[in-house]
């Protein structure tokens, strides 16, 4: 059975590859500065600009960030608990086998880890990927519903993945022919 992993699809997109952000600042200075304005509604989150990923040697936007976990799960989880969402978010629905040239790794992302956007990603948070062995998650991490219950009744904005193992891979990512889906539909 083919696995994938899955990437919002952009609101503005050239060409038919996923380039890291750093590249894509390199050759779309316009789309870069778009995409980078998220990281500045956080007093801590422009550090992430400059954040180092272990074992990959690299800044965190000089890879590609995806969940290895059907969007589905997230649009569930978020719709049991009452949150308002987005119905149409799309997601590219990639196959593993197209990082078979890329440098991957998963980030773990867990609660008991994670101590902000500002602090170091520990080496062993960080496990090399062999994509030959990839198998995508059937369920969200209780821990990531328990935070969109607790951000939710504080009223705060939050992130859509929290402690959902995130694969980074190093290098482009064809997408020209690759299936689109919505988080609202399970296929």
């Amino acid at each position: 059975m083919p696995e994938y992993i899955y990437h919002m699809v952009p609101k503005e997109m050239i060409g038919e590859k996923l380039i890291s952000l750093n590249d894509l600042g390199k050759i779309y200075p316009h789309l870069y500065e778009k995409y980078t304005k998220k990281y500045y509604d956080h007093p801590e989150r422009p550090k992430l600009l400059k954040k180092q990923i272990p074992k990959l040697n690299c800044l965190w936007n000089d890879v590609l960030h995806f969940v290895p976990l059907h969007p589905y799960y997230v649009y569930e989880a978020l719709i049991s608990l009452g949150i308002k969402t987005k119905e149409e978010q799309q997601f590219f629905k990639i196959p593993i086998e197209r990082l078979k040239s890329n440098t991957n790794a998963i980030y773990l992302y867990t609660k008991e880890k994670y101590k902000g956007p500002a602090e170091d990603i520990e080496e062993d948070e960080i496990k090399l990927l062999n994509i030959e062995t990839y198998k995508e998650l059937k369920e969200i991490p209780s821990t990531s519903v328990e935070y969109y219950k607790i951000e939710n009744e504080k009223g705060n904005r939050f992130g859509l993945f929290p402690y959902i193992p995130h694969l980074l891979s190093l290098g482009e990512v064809e997408i020209n022919d690759v299936e689109i889906v919505s988080w609202n539909q399970f296929k």
